[in-house]
């Protein structure tokens, strides 16, 4: 299963902030289905509406038009990486300390979260939460005495180890954070005189907003009424930005990590058919998520592009599903054939990752029931054989087919004619440089060792 993480955006200087920041996690919504929140400065106080559910559910008109005031806004969209599923869960989370009203939307997963907790409470620290984003508030806390706010945050950061992309409201401040590493990503863009930062740019696009620039691995933006300041308050050792952003969780009409990921699944695609040539009738996809690099498979290859398999909806992404017994009802419910389309037919289905295999196995055992005379798939993106601690969830190899089957192993499980996974080589190509992504999920690398606290651990039954 893989399990989402999360949406940030953030606004400076909006009359309507909050209808903004609204409209901004709404395109956000892919990343994440579980809560939503939004807190506004209004030159006194920070106010805040967060719920459980997607964003449309957890706000209404009198949230937007009364109660979130102000011209400053932070949002977030959330999947629990760290942290139960509960509404104390749900960020950006608020704090008040020494006259200062802080809030802190954070996107990624902690590596060091049991050290920095039992340090933090040792000193006397008492925890609201079981998230790994309220260790950030406690450290700008501790490091506020004798610093200023700027000082306090980097400080903070610096104590951090893994992913954050972090939006923090303090007081009349906004500040955009990347870890050193740019696990995450988070774009800078302009709307009128107003400044705005979001995970996506395809937030950016609903608001007609301009986009400027990612903010780098490392780098602390200020916005303030003085205007923008960059500080950089750690230098990156390894860019390792998350190369699943580009495969599976971005949505296709954004830039990531200054990539338009449209383009980059479509290039996976197309090398996937360099390597993996067959001869069948058509390609197609388990919509939506192998679209893109079926489009290039079938440009690169010549066969025809179907779309074969129809797509309900109005169900959700199977991964974010709570339960086994949901996500498999979901599985059935999600995608249909066209039957006209299958019977007799030698099929080239393209995935963009398989994980468990269960729900694949689900659908081409429907194809094979319909009569289709060959189902071959192509993956484009290698075997998923380690689990993730950044902030995708897969926790364990235990769970991951590619770590305990081979890829002969696995299509007679699913079920499969033949199987290709896009080779790592050829992902690097796709993505367009060698180095610079994290593809620890693929090759086992990590960038940043996990520690005790690599953030699978026993706070998400609140025990430790």
């Amino acid at each position: 299963m893989k399990k989402e993480y999360c949406g940030l955006f953030g606004i400076y200087g909006h009359p309507e902030a909050a209808r903004m920041t609204y409209f901004g996690l709404y395109a956000l919504q892919h990343r994440g289905q579980e809560s939503a929140g939004i807190v506004t400065w209004d030159g006194e106080k920070l106010r805040e509406q967060r719920g459980m559910g997607l964003v449309a559910d957890v706000f209404d008109e009198s949230h937007l038009s009364y109660q979130l005031k102000g011209d400053i806004a932070i949002g977030h969209t959330r999947y629990s990486t760290t942290g139960a599923s509960l509404i104390r869960n749900a960020q950006p989370f608020l704090v008040r300390y020494k006259g200062h009203h802080m809030a802190v939307a954070h996107n990624g997963n902690l590596v060091n979260t049991v050290e920095m907790r039992e340090e933090l409470e040792s000193t006397g620290s008492l925890f609201q939460t079981t998230m790994d984003s309220e260790i950030v508030m406690h450290l700008i806390a501790k490091y506020m005495n004798g610093n200023s706010i700027e000082e306090a945050v980097a400080k903070a950061c610096s104590q951090l180890k893994g992913a954050f992309s972090l939006l923090l409201q303090i007081d009349n401040k906004l500040i955009a954070i990347r870890d050193p590493w740019g696990f995450r990503p988070l774009a800078l863009g302009k709307v009128g005189t107003a400044y705005v930062l979001a995970s996506e740019t395809c937030a950016f696009d609903l608001l007609e907003a301009e986009y400027m620039r990612c903010i780098r691995p490392g780098e602390m933006l200020v916005i303030e009424e003085g205007g923008l300041t960059s500080i950089q308050y750690a230098e990156p050792d390894v860019s390792a930005s998350c190369a699943f952003e580009l495969i599976y969780f971005a949505r296709p009409d954004s830039i990531v990590f200054d990539q338009e990921v449209y383009a980059a699944r479509k290039r996976m695609g197309a090398i996937l058919a360099r390597e993996a040539p067959v001869d069948a009738d058509y390609v197609m996809p388990f919509p939506d998520s192998g679209m893109y690099a079926a489009v290039g498979y079938s440009q690169e290859s010549g066969l025809p592009y179907e779309n074969a398999m129809i797509r309900n909806h109005y169900v959700g992404r199977t991964f974010i599903q709570p339960t086994q017994n949901m996500r498999d009802f979901s599985a059935r419910v999600k995608l249909n054939p066209v039957k006209s389309m299958i019977k007799g037919k030698r099929i080239v289905i393209i995935e963009d990752s398989i994980v468990r295999g269960t729900t694949i196995k689900t659908h081409v055992k429907r194809l094979r029931e319909m009569g289709a005379k060959e189902i071959h798939m192509r993956v484009s993106c290698p075997p998923i054989k380690n689990p993730c601690y950044y902030g995708i969830d897969f926790s364990s190899k235990g769970e991951l087919i590619a770590a305990n089957y081979s890829v002969p192993d696995i299509a007679k499980f699913i079920g499969l004619d033949s199987l290709h996974y896009l080779t790592i080589k050829g992902l690097k190509e796709a993505l367009g440089r060698e180095d610079g992504y994290c593809l620890a999920c693929f090759d086992g690398v990590y960038p940043v060792l996990p520690g005790q606290g690599c953030g699978k651990m026993c706070l998400e039954c609140d025990n430790k």
